[in-house]
């Protein structure tokens, strides 16, 4: 990544760097068209729009400890994830899919699957506003349509925490954090329809480039 065309300074490997398709998972890097910089769709990731949503409990370390092992195999029970594993929300058609990705967390919490405040802490509240359905083929539509509602595999995860240092109590104070407070963290993937929507696109890019450039 460092040695594209184009780099602006430097690349940066943030806390969860690893390797990836193009660039590494946690990679960062800007390039200047100007200077030669390229589009990467290994950028992205073939995982598009992964999701990380902080869950706050009331629980302390300690109510925790008494319970975790029973917590945990009801988590395991309850969260679809894994290469294949279909998701908790059934959907009727490819149609619905695409609502899904059009109204993105709204209406999710329409539909029942959220409550309204979910909407206040997505970004862009759950939805961008340019979104373009149509630009999402067929293939990719179904490779999702049985995933929604389930974790994911690869780097994808849900762990329970526990706020054992806090470096800046004004955000901590908003996020109501404080040592010793059990947590959840979710990190949600796109699973097999993001994997094709890139798939999909970089064949259109390879198409488009010079041979040469290949």
């Amino acid at each position: 990544m460092a040695t594209l065309p184009g780099i602006v300074v430097a690349s940066y490997a943030m806390p969860d760097v690893h390797w990836g398709y193009g660039f590494p998972i946690g990679g960062v890097a800007a390039t200047d068209i100007e200077r030669g910089g390229v589009v990467s769709p290994g950028g992205v990731g073939f995982d598009i729009s992964c999701g990380v949503r902080l869950l706050v409990s009331r629980m302390t370390e300690g109510d925790a400890a008494r319970v975790l092992p029973a917590l945990m195999d009801s988590l395991d029970r309850a969260i679809p994830r894994g290469v294949g594993v279909g998701g908790i929300w059934t959907l009727r058609d490819e149609q619905e899919l695409g609502r899904i990705l059009g109204g993105g967390s709204r209406y999710a919490v329409e539909r029942g699957r959220g409550v309204a405040r979910d909407i206040d802490r997505c970004e862009d509240r759950g939805a961008v506003s340019d979104v373009d359905v149509g630009g999402v083929s067929r293939a990719a539509l179904k490779r999702g349509i049985r995933q929604v509602g389930s974790l994911g595999g690869g780097n994808h995860f849900l762990e329970i925490q526990v706020v054992d240092t806090i470096y800046d109590t004004g955000v901590a104070k908003a996020f109501d954090l404080e040592i010793g407070r059990v947590c959840v963290m979710i990190h949600s993937g796109s699973r097999g329809l993001g994997h094709q929507i890139c798939t999909d696109h970089v064949r259109v890019m390879q198409t488009a480039m010079p041979t040469s450039a290949r």
